[in-house]
């Protein structure tokens, strides 16, 4: 697929985006502004946008075939190295398109892709984004390879008739295959890692990208993960052990940001990752306040964790960047259809306190106070019952050891403790 220039020289981007209704023209341009910011992450500088109004996609040219001319006029007078269409090119598209616009041509996903794949630095997220890109690439294959279509036969061909384009398609399948073994072993390494950290409350950060999920992770935990106002900045995900309370210890989890128009290629391929929000006790929703489109980023969100399957986990939304918010008049609409909201700025450690207690009241509302009996040379589980609760008081009846402890729920279940009351 293609990919931009990995050197210090930027490329010159001109952004293409279909205004559906002339209603939503005012969205249609905030879209386009948030594709520039994914540009500007990709290393492109943007020179132009193209907004054309249509009832509906042109099935050759997408924008028509008048608009498509326009825009290769301007790619020749401008010197565009690329041009970015806000919405996914069918292959026929990109042929048609190609024809006359004498540049290189990407769609959101292929963009977002290219992002990803120079973000990578995990040995897992490197081999999720090249799945991701094979499965985007598969049906597109036409895009480049379309001088590839003569016919072929003899030694070493699957027969009379193929296609170099077919032997291709062959070849990325049994890479793709590939792939998914590795990071089936992968994922395999990963549960091995969750089972080792049974004994504490997972807590995921989740969010649209760039709402500063890395910046709160710093806060609570000095984890030094890079955090810059640019979309996608970070792309591993990072967990990190942090000490709420003498009683309380948890696993602070930053993930990969959620997006409008996410590949479904890349979500899929990040299952190990998102496995840390589908597995977290609690989610703190983070939301960059100071957006225009914050709602929506909102509803983008929660529809992300709908199709995760973590739709229904205990939730605080926690609305950040309060001190970039021009409108103050909003905080009280937002407290009333939000009663259990925090809001903060994690860059200048504003109300992160009571973010920190809103953590600590849904711990301790999750605190049982049991008392188990169990043999005196049960010195495993007696250990274990040390490590992972808070021993109040132990008794010794004869051979029996009576302990008294307080322990979060889910710890409990995760290990399977027997108690009783």
């Amino acid at each position: 697929m293609p990919e931009l220039k990995q050197t210090t020289e930027r490329e010159r981007a001109l952004l293409v985006a279909l205004n559906f209704r002339s209603a939503d023209r005012l969205r249609t341009v905030e879209y386009l502004e948030e594709l520039g910011l994914l540009a500007d992450s990709a290393g492109a500088d943007v020179l132009q946008k193209v907004v054309q109004e249509r009832p509906h996609p042109d099935a050759a040219f997408f924008v028509g075939k008048g608009k498509a001319e326009e825009i290769g006029k301007l790619v020749e007078d401008l010197h565009i190295d690329l041009v970015v269409f806000d919405d996914d090119l069918s292959a026929v598209q990109v042929r048609n398109l190609g024809k006359v616009i004498t540049c290189k041509i990407m769609d959101r996903s292929g963009l977002i892709l290219s992002i990803f794949a120079s973000r990578a630095r995990t040995r897992e997220a490197k081999t999720q984004v090249e799945l991701a890109q094979l499965q985007y690439m598969l049906p597109r294959l036409t895009r480049q390879w379309t001088h590839l279509s003569k016919q072929y036969g003899g030694i070493g061909t699957k027969g009379p008739g193929e296609t170099q384009i077919e032997t291709d398609r062959r070849a990325i399948r049994t890479r793709i295959s590939h792939l998914r073994t590795k990071l089936n072993d992968i994922d395999r390494e990963r549960e091995t890692q969750r089972k080792g950290r049974e004994q504490f409350p997972r807590v995921a950060l989740v969010g649209y990208t760039n709402a500063g999920k890395s910046t709160l992770l710093n806060w609570f935990s000095d984890a030094g993960v890079l955090a810059e106002n640019r979309l996608f900045a970070t792309l591993d995900s990072t967990v990190r052990s942090v000490r709420l309370s003498p009683l309380h210890t948890i696993l602070l989890s930053d993930t990969v940001g959620f997006i409008r128009k996410l590949p479904h290629h890349l979500v899929a391929s990040f299952k190990s990752t998102l496995d840390e929000v589908r597995e977290a006790d609690i989610l703190l929703h983070i939301v960059d306040i100071s957006h225009p489109l914050f709602e929506e980023q909102m509803a983008v969100v929660q529809e992300t964790l709908q199709d995760l399957g973590a739709g229904d986990k205990r939730m605080i939304v926690v609305f950040n960047k309060i001190d970039a918010l021009e409108e103050r008049s909003k905080i009280p609409l937002l407290t009333a259809n939000h009663p259990d909201a925090v809001f903060v700025s994690a860059t200048r450690g504003i109300q992160m306190s009571v973010l920190q207690e809103k953590i600590l009241a849904i711990l301790d509302s999750e605190i049982l106070e049991r008392t188990i009996t169990l043999p005196t040379n049960a010195s495993r589980r007696i250990a274990q019952l040390h490590e992972v609760a808070h021993v109040l008081e132990t008794t010794y009846d004869g051979n029996e050891a009576i302990i008294r402890f307080r322990i979060h729920r889910v710890i409990a279940e995760r290990l399977g403790i027997l108690t009783s009351p």
